[in-house]
């Protein structure tokens, strides 16, 4: 049976996962309205498609009647859960889902879902990987870029669907149910948008909540929020930590990655050295990833396979050039205090820290040890840039500048050989930039200008 034929269904939020929504709704005979705050000229691309197709727009705000009018909306990432209009739809039993409760629906593959403050996109990334050096035929999309909906609509089905989520998506779930859910940490983050820090960390843990004894749950043992959560799982939960050994849990001890026995399987040891990708935090991305991999069915051959050819992402940790002895990493993805936390862990020596940006409510004062140990100066740009300079102040020198072009410039006048420069802004970009993408690219075109200059 279509439950959609002939419903009134409103679509809020015209990107590319509501474009994505409104085709396939409509492809279900459904009636559908697209509406966005944005004026119709940013989203040209996508409404002119829309319209062509027969699909109702109405941009520059969300209209009360409209809302009011839907048998059911849907919503993008980006739209807030808790506007008003919809917490009168809501409240008058017009179902409010997101584009991947939207999609889950129609998925029978069994699904690997993530979720976490930091290291998302690198652990999804390398579980697909992972499963797909298995023997597997995988599909990777959510929060990672393409949306889940895309591929429900597509003709091309894989054995695993291995799907990103953030705690947006999370918010709006109601069947969502992934065969193994991984839960990497939880940290203070968009706090903007959340009434405090254990609301943020409860829709988090909404990823495991329809889950069942047939199902996996891999979570962080370390992470206390994550600890108490975990209480709730029904699933047959799976643990990575740094101490002692435990039942189902992979232990990260001297550089390696114990994995525990799993249905009948022999433990094994991984080599976190065998992959690109440095720091603490990655081998725990590295230890969920294995965890998630054998209980989706994946084998220890793939997982080792993977890691041997794994390359890290862009804007994370990524190492850009050498001028002078000096290094310049671009770590433009860490939009959260605990991911520069983590980056900073990684040196040894002296660095100069690039920050700011668009803040998020954060506390910078956890980065206090790491500052006085390592940070050799802080330079700090955008929105934020005074509240960074009241919190870190007394920890160590901090300078305002303009640009990105002025950060690199003075960091370069200032560091000496076996400085690192380190562009780890622990904000999110949209002050001054379309991306954090955006914001690295600019960051590395700084740092090739000063060494086209010592060529």
């Amino acid at each position: 049976m279509n439950e959609f034929r002939n419903k009134n269904i409103l679509v809020m939020g015209l990107g590319r996962s509501g474009y994505a929504s409104a085709c396939f709704l409509s492809g279900m005979g459904a009636i559908v309205t697209v509406t966005d705050t944005a004026e119709e000229e940013k989203l040209l691309s996508f409404s002119k498609a829309l319209r062509e197709k027969g699909i109702h727009l109405e941009m520059g705000g969300h209209c009360n009647d409209t809302v009011e009018g839907s048998d059911m909306i849907v919503i993008s990432p980006g739209v807030p859960h808790t506007l008003e209009p919809l917490r009168i739809a809501q409240k008058k039993g017009i179902p409010v889902i997101g584009e991947i409760e939207l999609a889950a629906r129609f998925i029978h593959e069994p699904m690997i879902a993530i979720t976490g403050t930091n290291g998302k996109t690198t652990t999804t990334k390398l579980i697909s990987a992972m499963i797909e050096a298995s023997g597997f035929s995988v599909f990777t999309g959510g929060n990672i870029g393409t949306p889940l909906i895309e591929y429900v609509s597509s003709s091309k089905k894989v054995d695993r669907v291995v799907v990103e989520v953030s705690s947006f998506q999370l918010d709006t779930i109601q069947q969502f149910r992934p065969h193994v859910s991984v839960l990497l940490n939880i940290t203070e983050d968009h706090l903007d948008r959340y009434d405090g820090f254990e609301s943020y960390a409860e829709s988090k843990a909404k990823i495991f909540q329809n889950q069942e004894n047939t199902d996996f749950a891999v979570l962080n043992r370390a992470d206390k929020s994550i600890q108490r959560l975990a209480a709730s799982s029904r699933a047959t939960n799976l643990f990575f930590d740094s101490r002692g050994e435990q039942e189902n849990t992979a232990i990260i001890n001297c550089e390696k990655i114990y994995l525990p026995r799993l249905m009948g399987d022999e433990g094994h040891i991984v080599d976190p050295s065998e992959t690109t990708l440095v720091g603490k935090h990655n081998q725990e991305n590295i230890a969920a990833s294995a965890l998630a991999t054998l209980a989706a069915g994946g084998n220890i051959e793939g997982i080792r396979s993977a890691l041997k050819s794994f390359k890290g992402l862009p804007h994370r940790l990524e190492y850009v050039a050498t001028v002078g002895q000096v290094r310049y990493i671009d770590d433009s993805k860490a939009t959260n205090v605990d991911a520069v936390l983590r980056a900073l862990e990684v040196f040894d020596g002296k660095v100069i820290l690039i920050m700011g940006g668009l803040d998020k409510g954060g506390e910078y004062g956890v980065l206090k040890d790491q500052l006085l140990e390592k940070v050799r100066l802080i330079l700090v740009l955008g929105e934020a840039r005074r509240i960074i300079q009241k919190s870190l102040g007394g920890y160590t020198e901090i300078t305002e500048v303009s640009s990105m072009a002025d950060a690199v410039s003075m960091a370069h006048e200032r560091s000496i050989p076996g400085d690192t420069v380190l562009l780890s802004p622990a904000c999110s970009s949209f002050d001054m930039f379309d991306s954090y993408a955006h914001r690295g690219d600019v960051f590395c075109q700084a740092v090739r200008k000063i060494q086209e200059k010592h060529l």
